[in-house]
Parts: C-alpha cells; sequence; structure tokens
C-alpha cells in the first residue's frame, strides 16, 4: 500500500483509512485516489470488516479537493488520466455496501467534500470548513449527491456561489452529523463506529441499500458525470482552471 494512504485496524472489525499527503492537505492525486479505490475493494472482500472510518492525518484538513498541480500537468506524469482517478474513487466510497464514516479534520473542499459527502455519516472537528469551487472551474461538483443532504435550495446557494462555510453552518443544514473538538473527533467516530459493528452487517448493509434507494438517484449522478465530460477541457472551463490553480499555488 501506498505512504499516501495509511491503514489502522480498531479492533478486529473496523478499518481506519487515512490520507496521508499533508504537505498538499490530502488533495486527491492519481496515487491516493487509485489506493483509496484499492483499499475499500480489498476491505469489501474481508468479511472481518465491519466498518470503514476515512480520515486525513494532522488536524490541518480532510482532503483540499483534487490536486490541482497535477491535474493542470504542472507536476506529474505526463498522459496519465489524472482527473478521472479522484471522479472514480469518489464514486467508489458512494457505491460501496459497508458503512463508512468520514472524520472531518480541517479543509474539506471540492473533490474532498464530494468524498466526504459519499461516506454514509459525517463526524467533524470544530475547526473543519468547506466549499464547493466547482463552477468557478467550470464544472458540476456535488450537485447530484448534496441536495439530499442540505436540500435543494441549500445546495444551489452553495454549489451556485461556491462560497466557503464553517463547521456549524454544515451541522445546522444537514451535512454534519456531530461537531466534535479537534481532538475529541477521531474516539467520537470511533465510538459510533463500535455501535455499529455490534449489530447484525446483514441488516445494517441492507438498511443502507434501502435509505440509499430512497434518496440517491442513480440517472443524476450518471447526467452529472456527462455533463462533466462535455465541460472539462472546454475553452472556459480550461482557462477558469488554470487560473484557480495560479492563483492557489503561485504558478
Amino acid at each position: 500500500m501506498s505512504k499516501e494512504l495509511l491503514l489502522q485496524r480498531h479492533g478486529e472489525h473496523i478499518l481506519i483509512l487515512t490520507m496521508n499527503r499533508p504537505d498538499r492537505h490530502h488533495a486527491l492525486n492519481h496515487e491516493l485516489a487509485t489506493v483509496l479505490v484499492e483499499a475499500l475493494d480489498n476491505a469489501e472482500s474481508d468479511p472481518s470488516v465491519r466498518v470503514v472510518i476515512l480520515t486525513g492525518s494532522g488536524t490541518r484538513a480532510f482532503c483540499a479537493g483534487q490536486d490541482m498541480l497535477e491535474q493542470s500537468g504542472l507536476e506529474g506524469e505526463r498522459g496519465v488520466p489524472k482527473s478521472i482517478a479522484a471522479y472514480l474513487a469518489i464514486d467508489r466510497f458512494g457505491r460501496s455496501p459497508l458503512p463508512i464514516i468520514a472524520a472531518i479534520n480541517g479543509y474539506c473542499y471540492g473533490g474532498g467534500a464530494a468524498l466526504a459527502i459519499s461516506c454514509d455519516i459525517r463526524y467533524a472537528s470544530d475547526t473543519a470548513s468547506f466549499r464547493l469551487p466547482g463552477a468557478e472551474y467550470g464544472l458540476v461538483v456535488g450537485a447530484a449527491t448534496l441536495p439530499r443532504l442540505v436540500g435543494a435550495a441549500r445546495a444551489k446557494e452553495l454549489i451556485f456561489s461556491a462560497k466557503k462555510f464553517d463547521v456549524l453552518e454544515a451541522e445546522r443544514w444537514g451535512l454534519v452529523n456531530k461537531v466534535c473538538e479537534d481532538d475529541d473527533l477521531l474516539s467520537e467516530v470511533i465510538l459510533l463506529a463500535e455501535q455499529i459493528e455490534k449489530n447484525s452487517t446483514t441488516a445494517v448493509k441492507e438498511s443502507k441499500r434501502v435509505i440509499d434507494a430512497a434518496t440517491i438517484d442513480a440517472n443524476v449522478g450518471k447526467l452529472e458525470d456527462d455533463i462533466n465530460r462535455g465541460l472539462r477541457g472546454s475553452p472556459d472551463q480550461t482557462e477558469r482552471f488554470l487560473t484557480a490553480t495560479r492563483r492557489v499555488t503561485g504558478r
């Protein structure tokens, strides 16, 4: 497994996945996105794993989104379909039959916010902050999934404006289940995971399947993907992304 993703077992049935790119606030590059999918594949094939926890190392960030330097071509291997890996990881977590809890410890932006939304439950530290900047970059990010958590009008406000919002707003709007102090976040999430793993594994998975069927329209997710295929690489999207990259990185 890559050094960019740390795996830890808590007891027999809880798997903790810790994104580990602290110098980039755990931004989703091709390698991290790929090993996230591999780790989840392995967890699903291991009958001893009943609950998965996803977090970022340290206290500054959960995930700052897609790696802009890699995606812009300023860093990384040329020719790798970099933009695809992050979206595949987000989609893969959303489709997992396992219960997944996000422990959001800091920045949760863009693709990182979409990854958190793809999890089943979100606990966040009191220093966490959120932003869905897809419209600024010329893409659609979170439009297929955010409305089921915060409602259509709030989702439109957050996605259309691409504005930053804090953890108390996220909790009030239903994006976050619980706010914890930094030092208590992981222990609070583990406590919840321990409560879940004691219950019937089959019943938990089937409950998740029914809840998702009641609240997620797979056709809408496909619609977002199809729209982004048309937007990605257009002159407007390319210029917007490069402008944002220069602003964030200074390159």
